[in-house]
């Protein structure tokens, strides 16, 4: 069973208001009883549409005229008027045509891109709150080199090497659907990210917010995959530190450096009596 913070998060990101479940569930708010109350919408009177007469054919006033609007009518004298209003059109006019059509594809563009995949694990190391993108998509385990990793960062942090999993454990994971209509886009998922990280924050505050991996910063901070190194306040979120991905820092020995500088600088948030230190980060 999951924890009634986490359900909530779920149904937010489900865009569902107002839900009954069929039996009691453990860690469950109670149900409001205003809920259960239900009004029957009164029907409204269709409205009377009075018939209106049919317009009149105009008459020529002179026999003159006759012949010229039987040629207006024929389809030889319309193709001509359409070729000659293209022909003669404004450019501005054409400007704003081409500006629609193009409005109109990029909608059509949007509509058709998939929505963002990944996996991220919120834990607790101490008074810190971690955000960490999960580089196989699956629960880090004991001997993963990206765990390991994260453990000596956290002791150059002068943090408990073993952090704890928040909830009910498992990884945040988007999409939450794999078939249905349901809008899953970015904004979506940046709404539920945020959502499970103050639900956490709600029930347990935190000095700082750690963010290691694209994912983290882009749904949870709001930032591009690049801003690293940087403290960041987000609204609802408090402080967070933003931190290049596990798997990235394995990869780029130098990046450990510009970390240990960043980490130096925000540790006084989370150590009480912080005096001058020659911990680095492990090779």
């Amino acid at each position: 069973m999951i924890t009634e913070s986490r359900r909530r998060a779920f149904l937010d990101a489900m865009q569902i208001t107002t839900w009954l479940p069929r039996a009691e569930l453990p860690f469950a708010a109670p149900s409001r009883p205003e809920l259960l109350q239900f009004f029957e919408a009164e029907e409204e009177a269709a409205p009377v549409v009075e018939p209106q007469p049919a317009p009149q054919p105009a008459r020529a006033t002179s026999e003159g005229l006759a012949p010229a609007a039987a040629a207006s009518t024929s389809p030889a004298a319309d193709a001509a008027r359409a070729v000659m209003s293209r022909v003669s059109m404004p450019e501005s006019k054409k400007s704003a045509i081409k500006a629609d059509e193009g409005q109109t594809r990029a909608v059509e563009q949007s509509v058709a891109v998939p929505p963002p995949r990944f996996a991220l694990q919120l834990l607790r190391a101490g008074n810190v709150l971690l955000l960490v993108e999960l580089p196989t998509g699956e629960s880090f385990q004991s001997r993963d080199p990206a765990y390991i990793l994260l453990k000596d960062l956290l002791r150059a942090a002068r943090l408990p090497d073993s952090p704890q999993q928040v909830g009910d454990g498992e990884p945040i994971r988007w999409p939450l659907l794999h078939r249905g209509s349901l809008d899953q886009g970015a904004e979506a998922a940046r709404d539920y990210v945020q959502g499970v990280v103050a639900a956490e924050l709600e029930d347990m505050g935190c000095a700082c917010l750690w963010l290691v991996g694209s994912p983290a910063l882009r749904f949870a901070g709001e930032v591009e995959p690049d801003a690293c190194y940087r403290e960041l306040t987000i609204e609802g979120l408090g402080v967070a530190l933003t931190m290049p991905g596990l798997e990235q820092l394995m990869e780029q020995p130098g990046s450990k450096a510009q970390l240990w500088k960043a980490m130096r600088r925000s540790m006084p948030r989370w150590v009480i009596g912080l005096s001058g230190s020659t911990s680095s980060v492990h090779e």
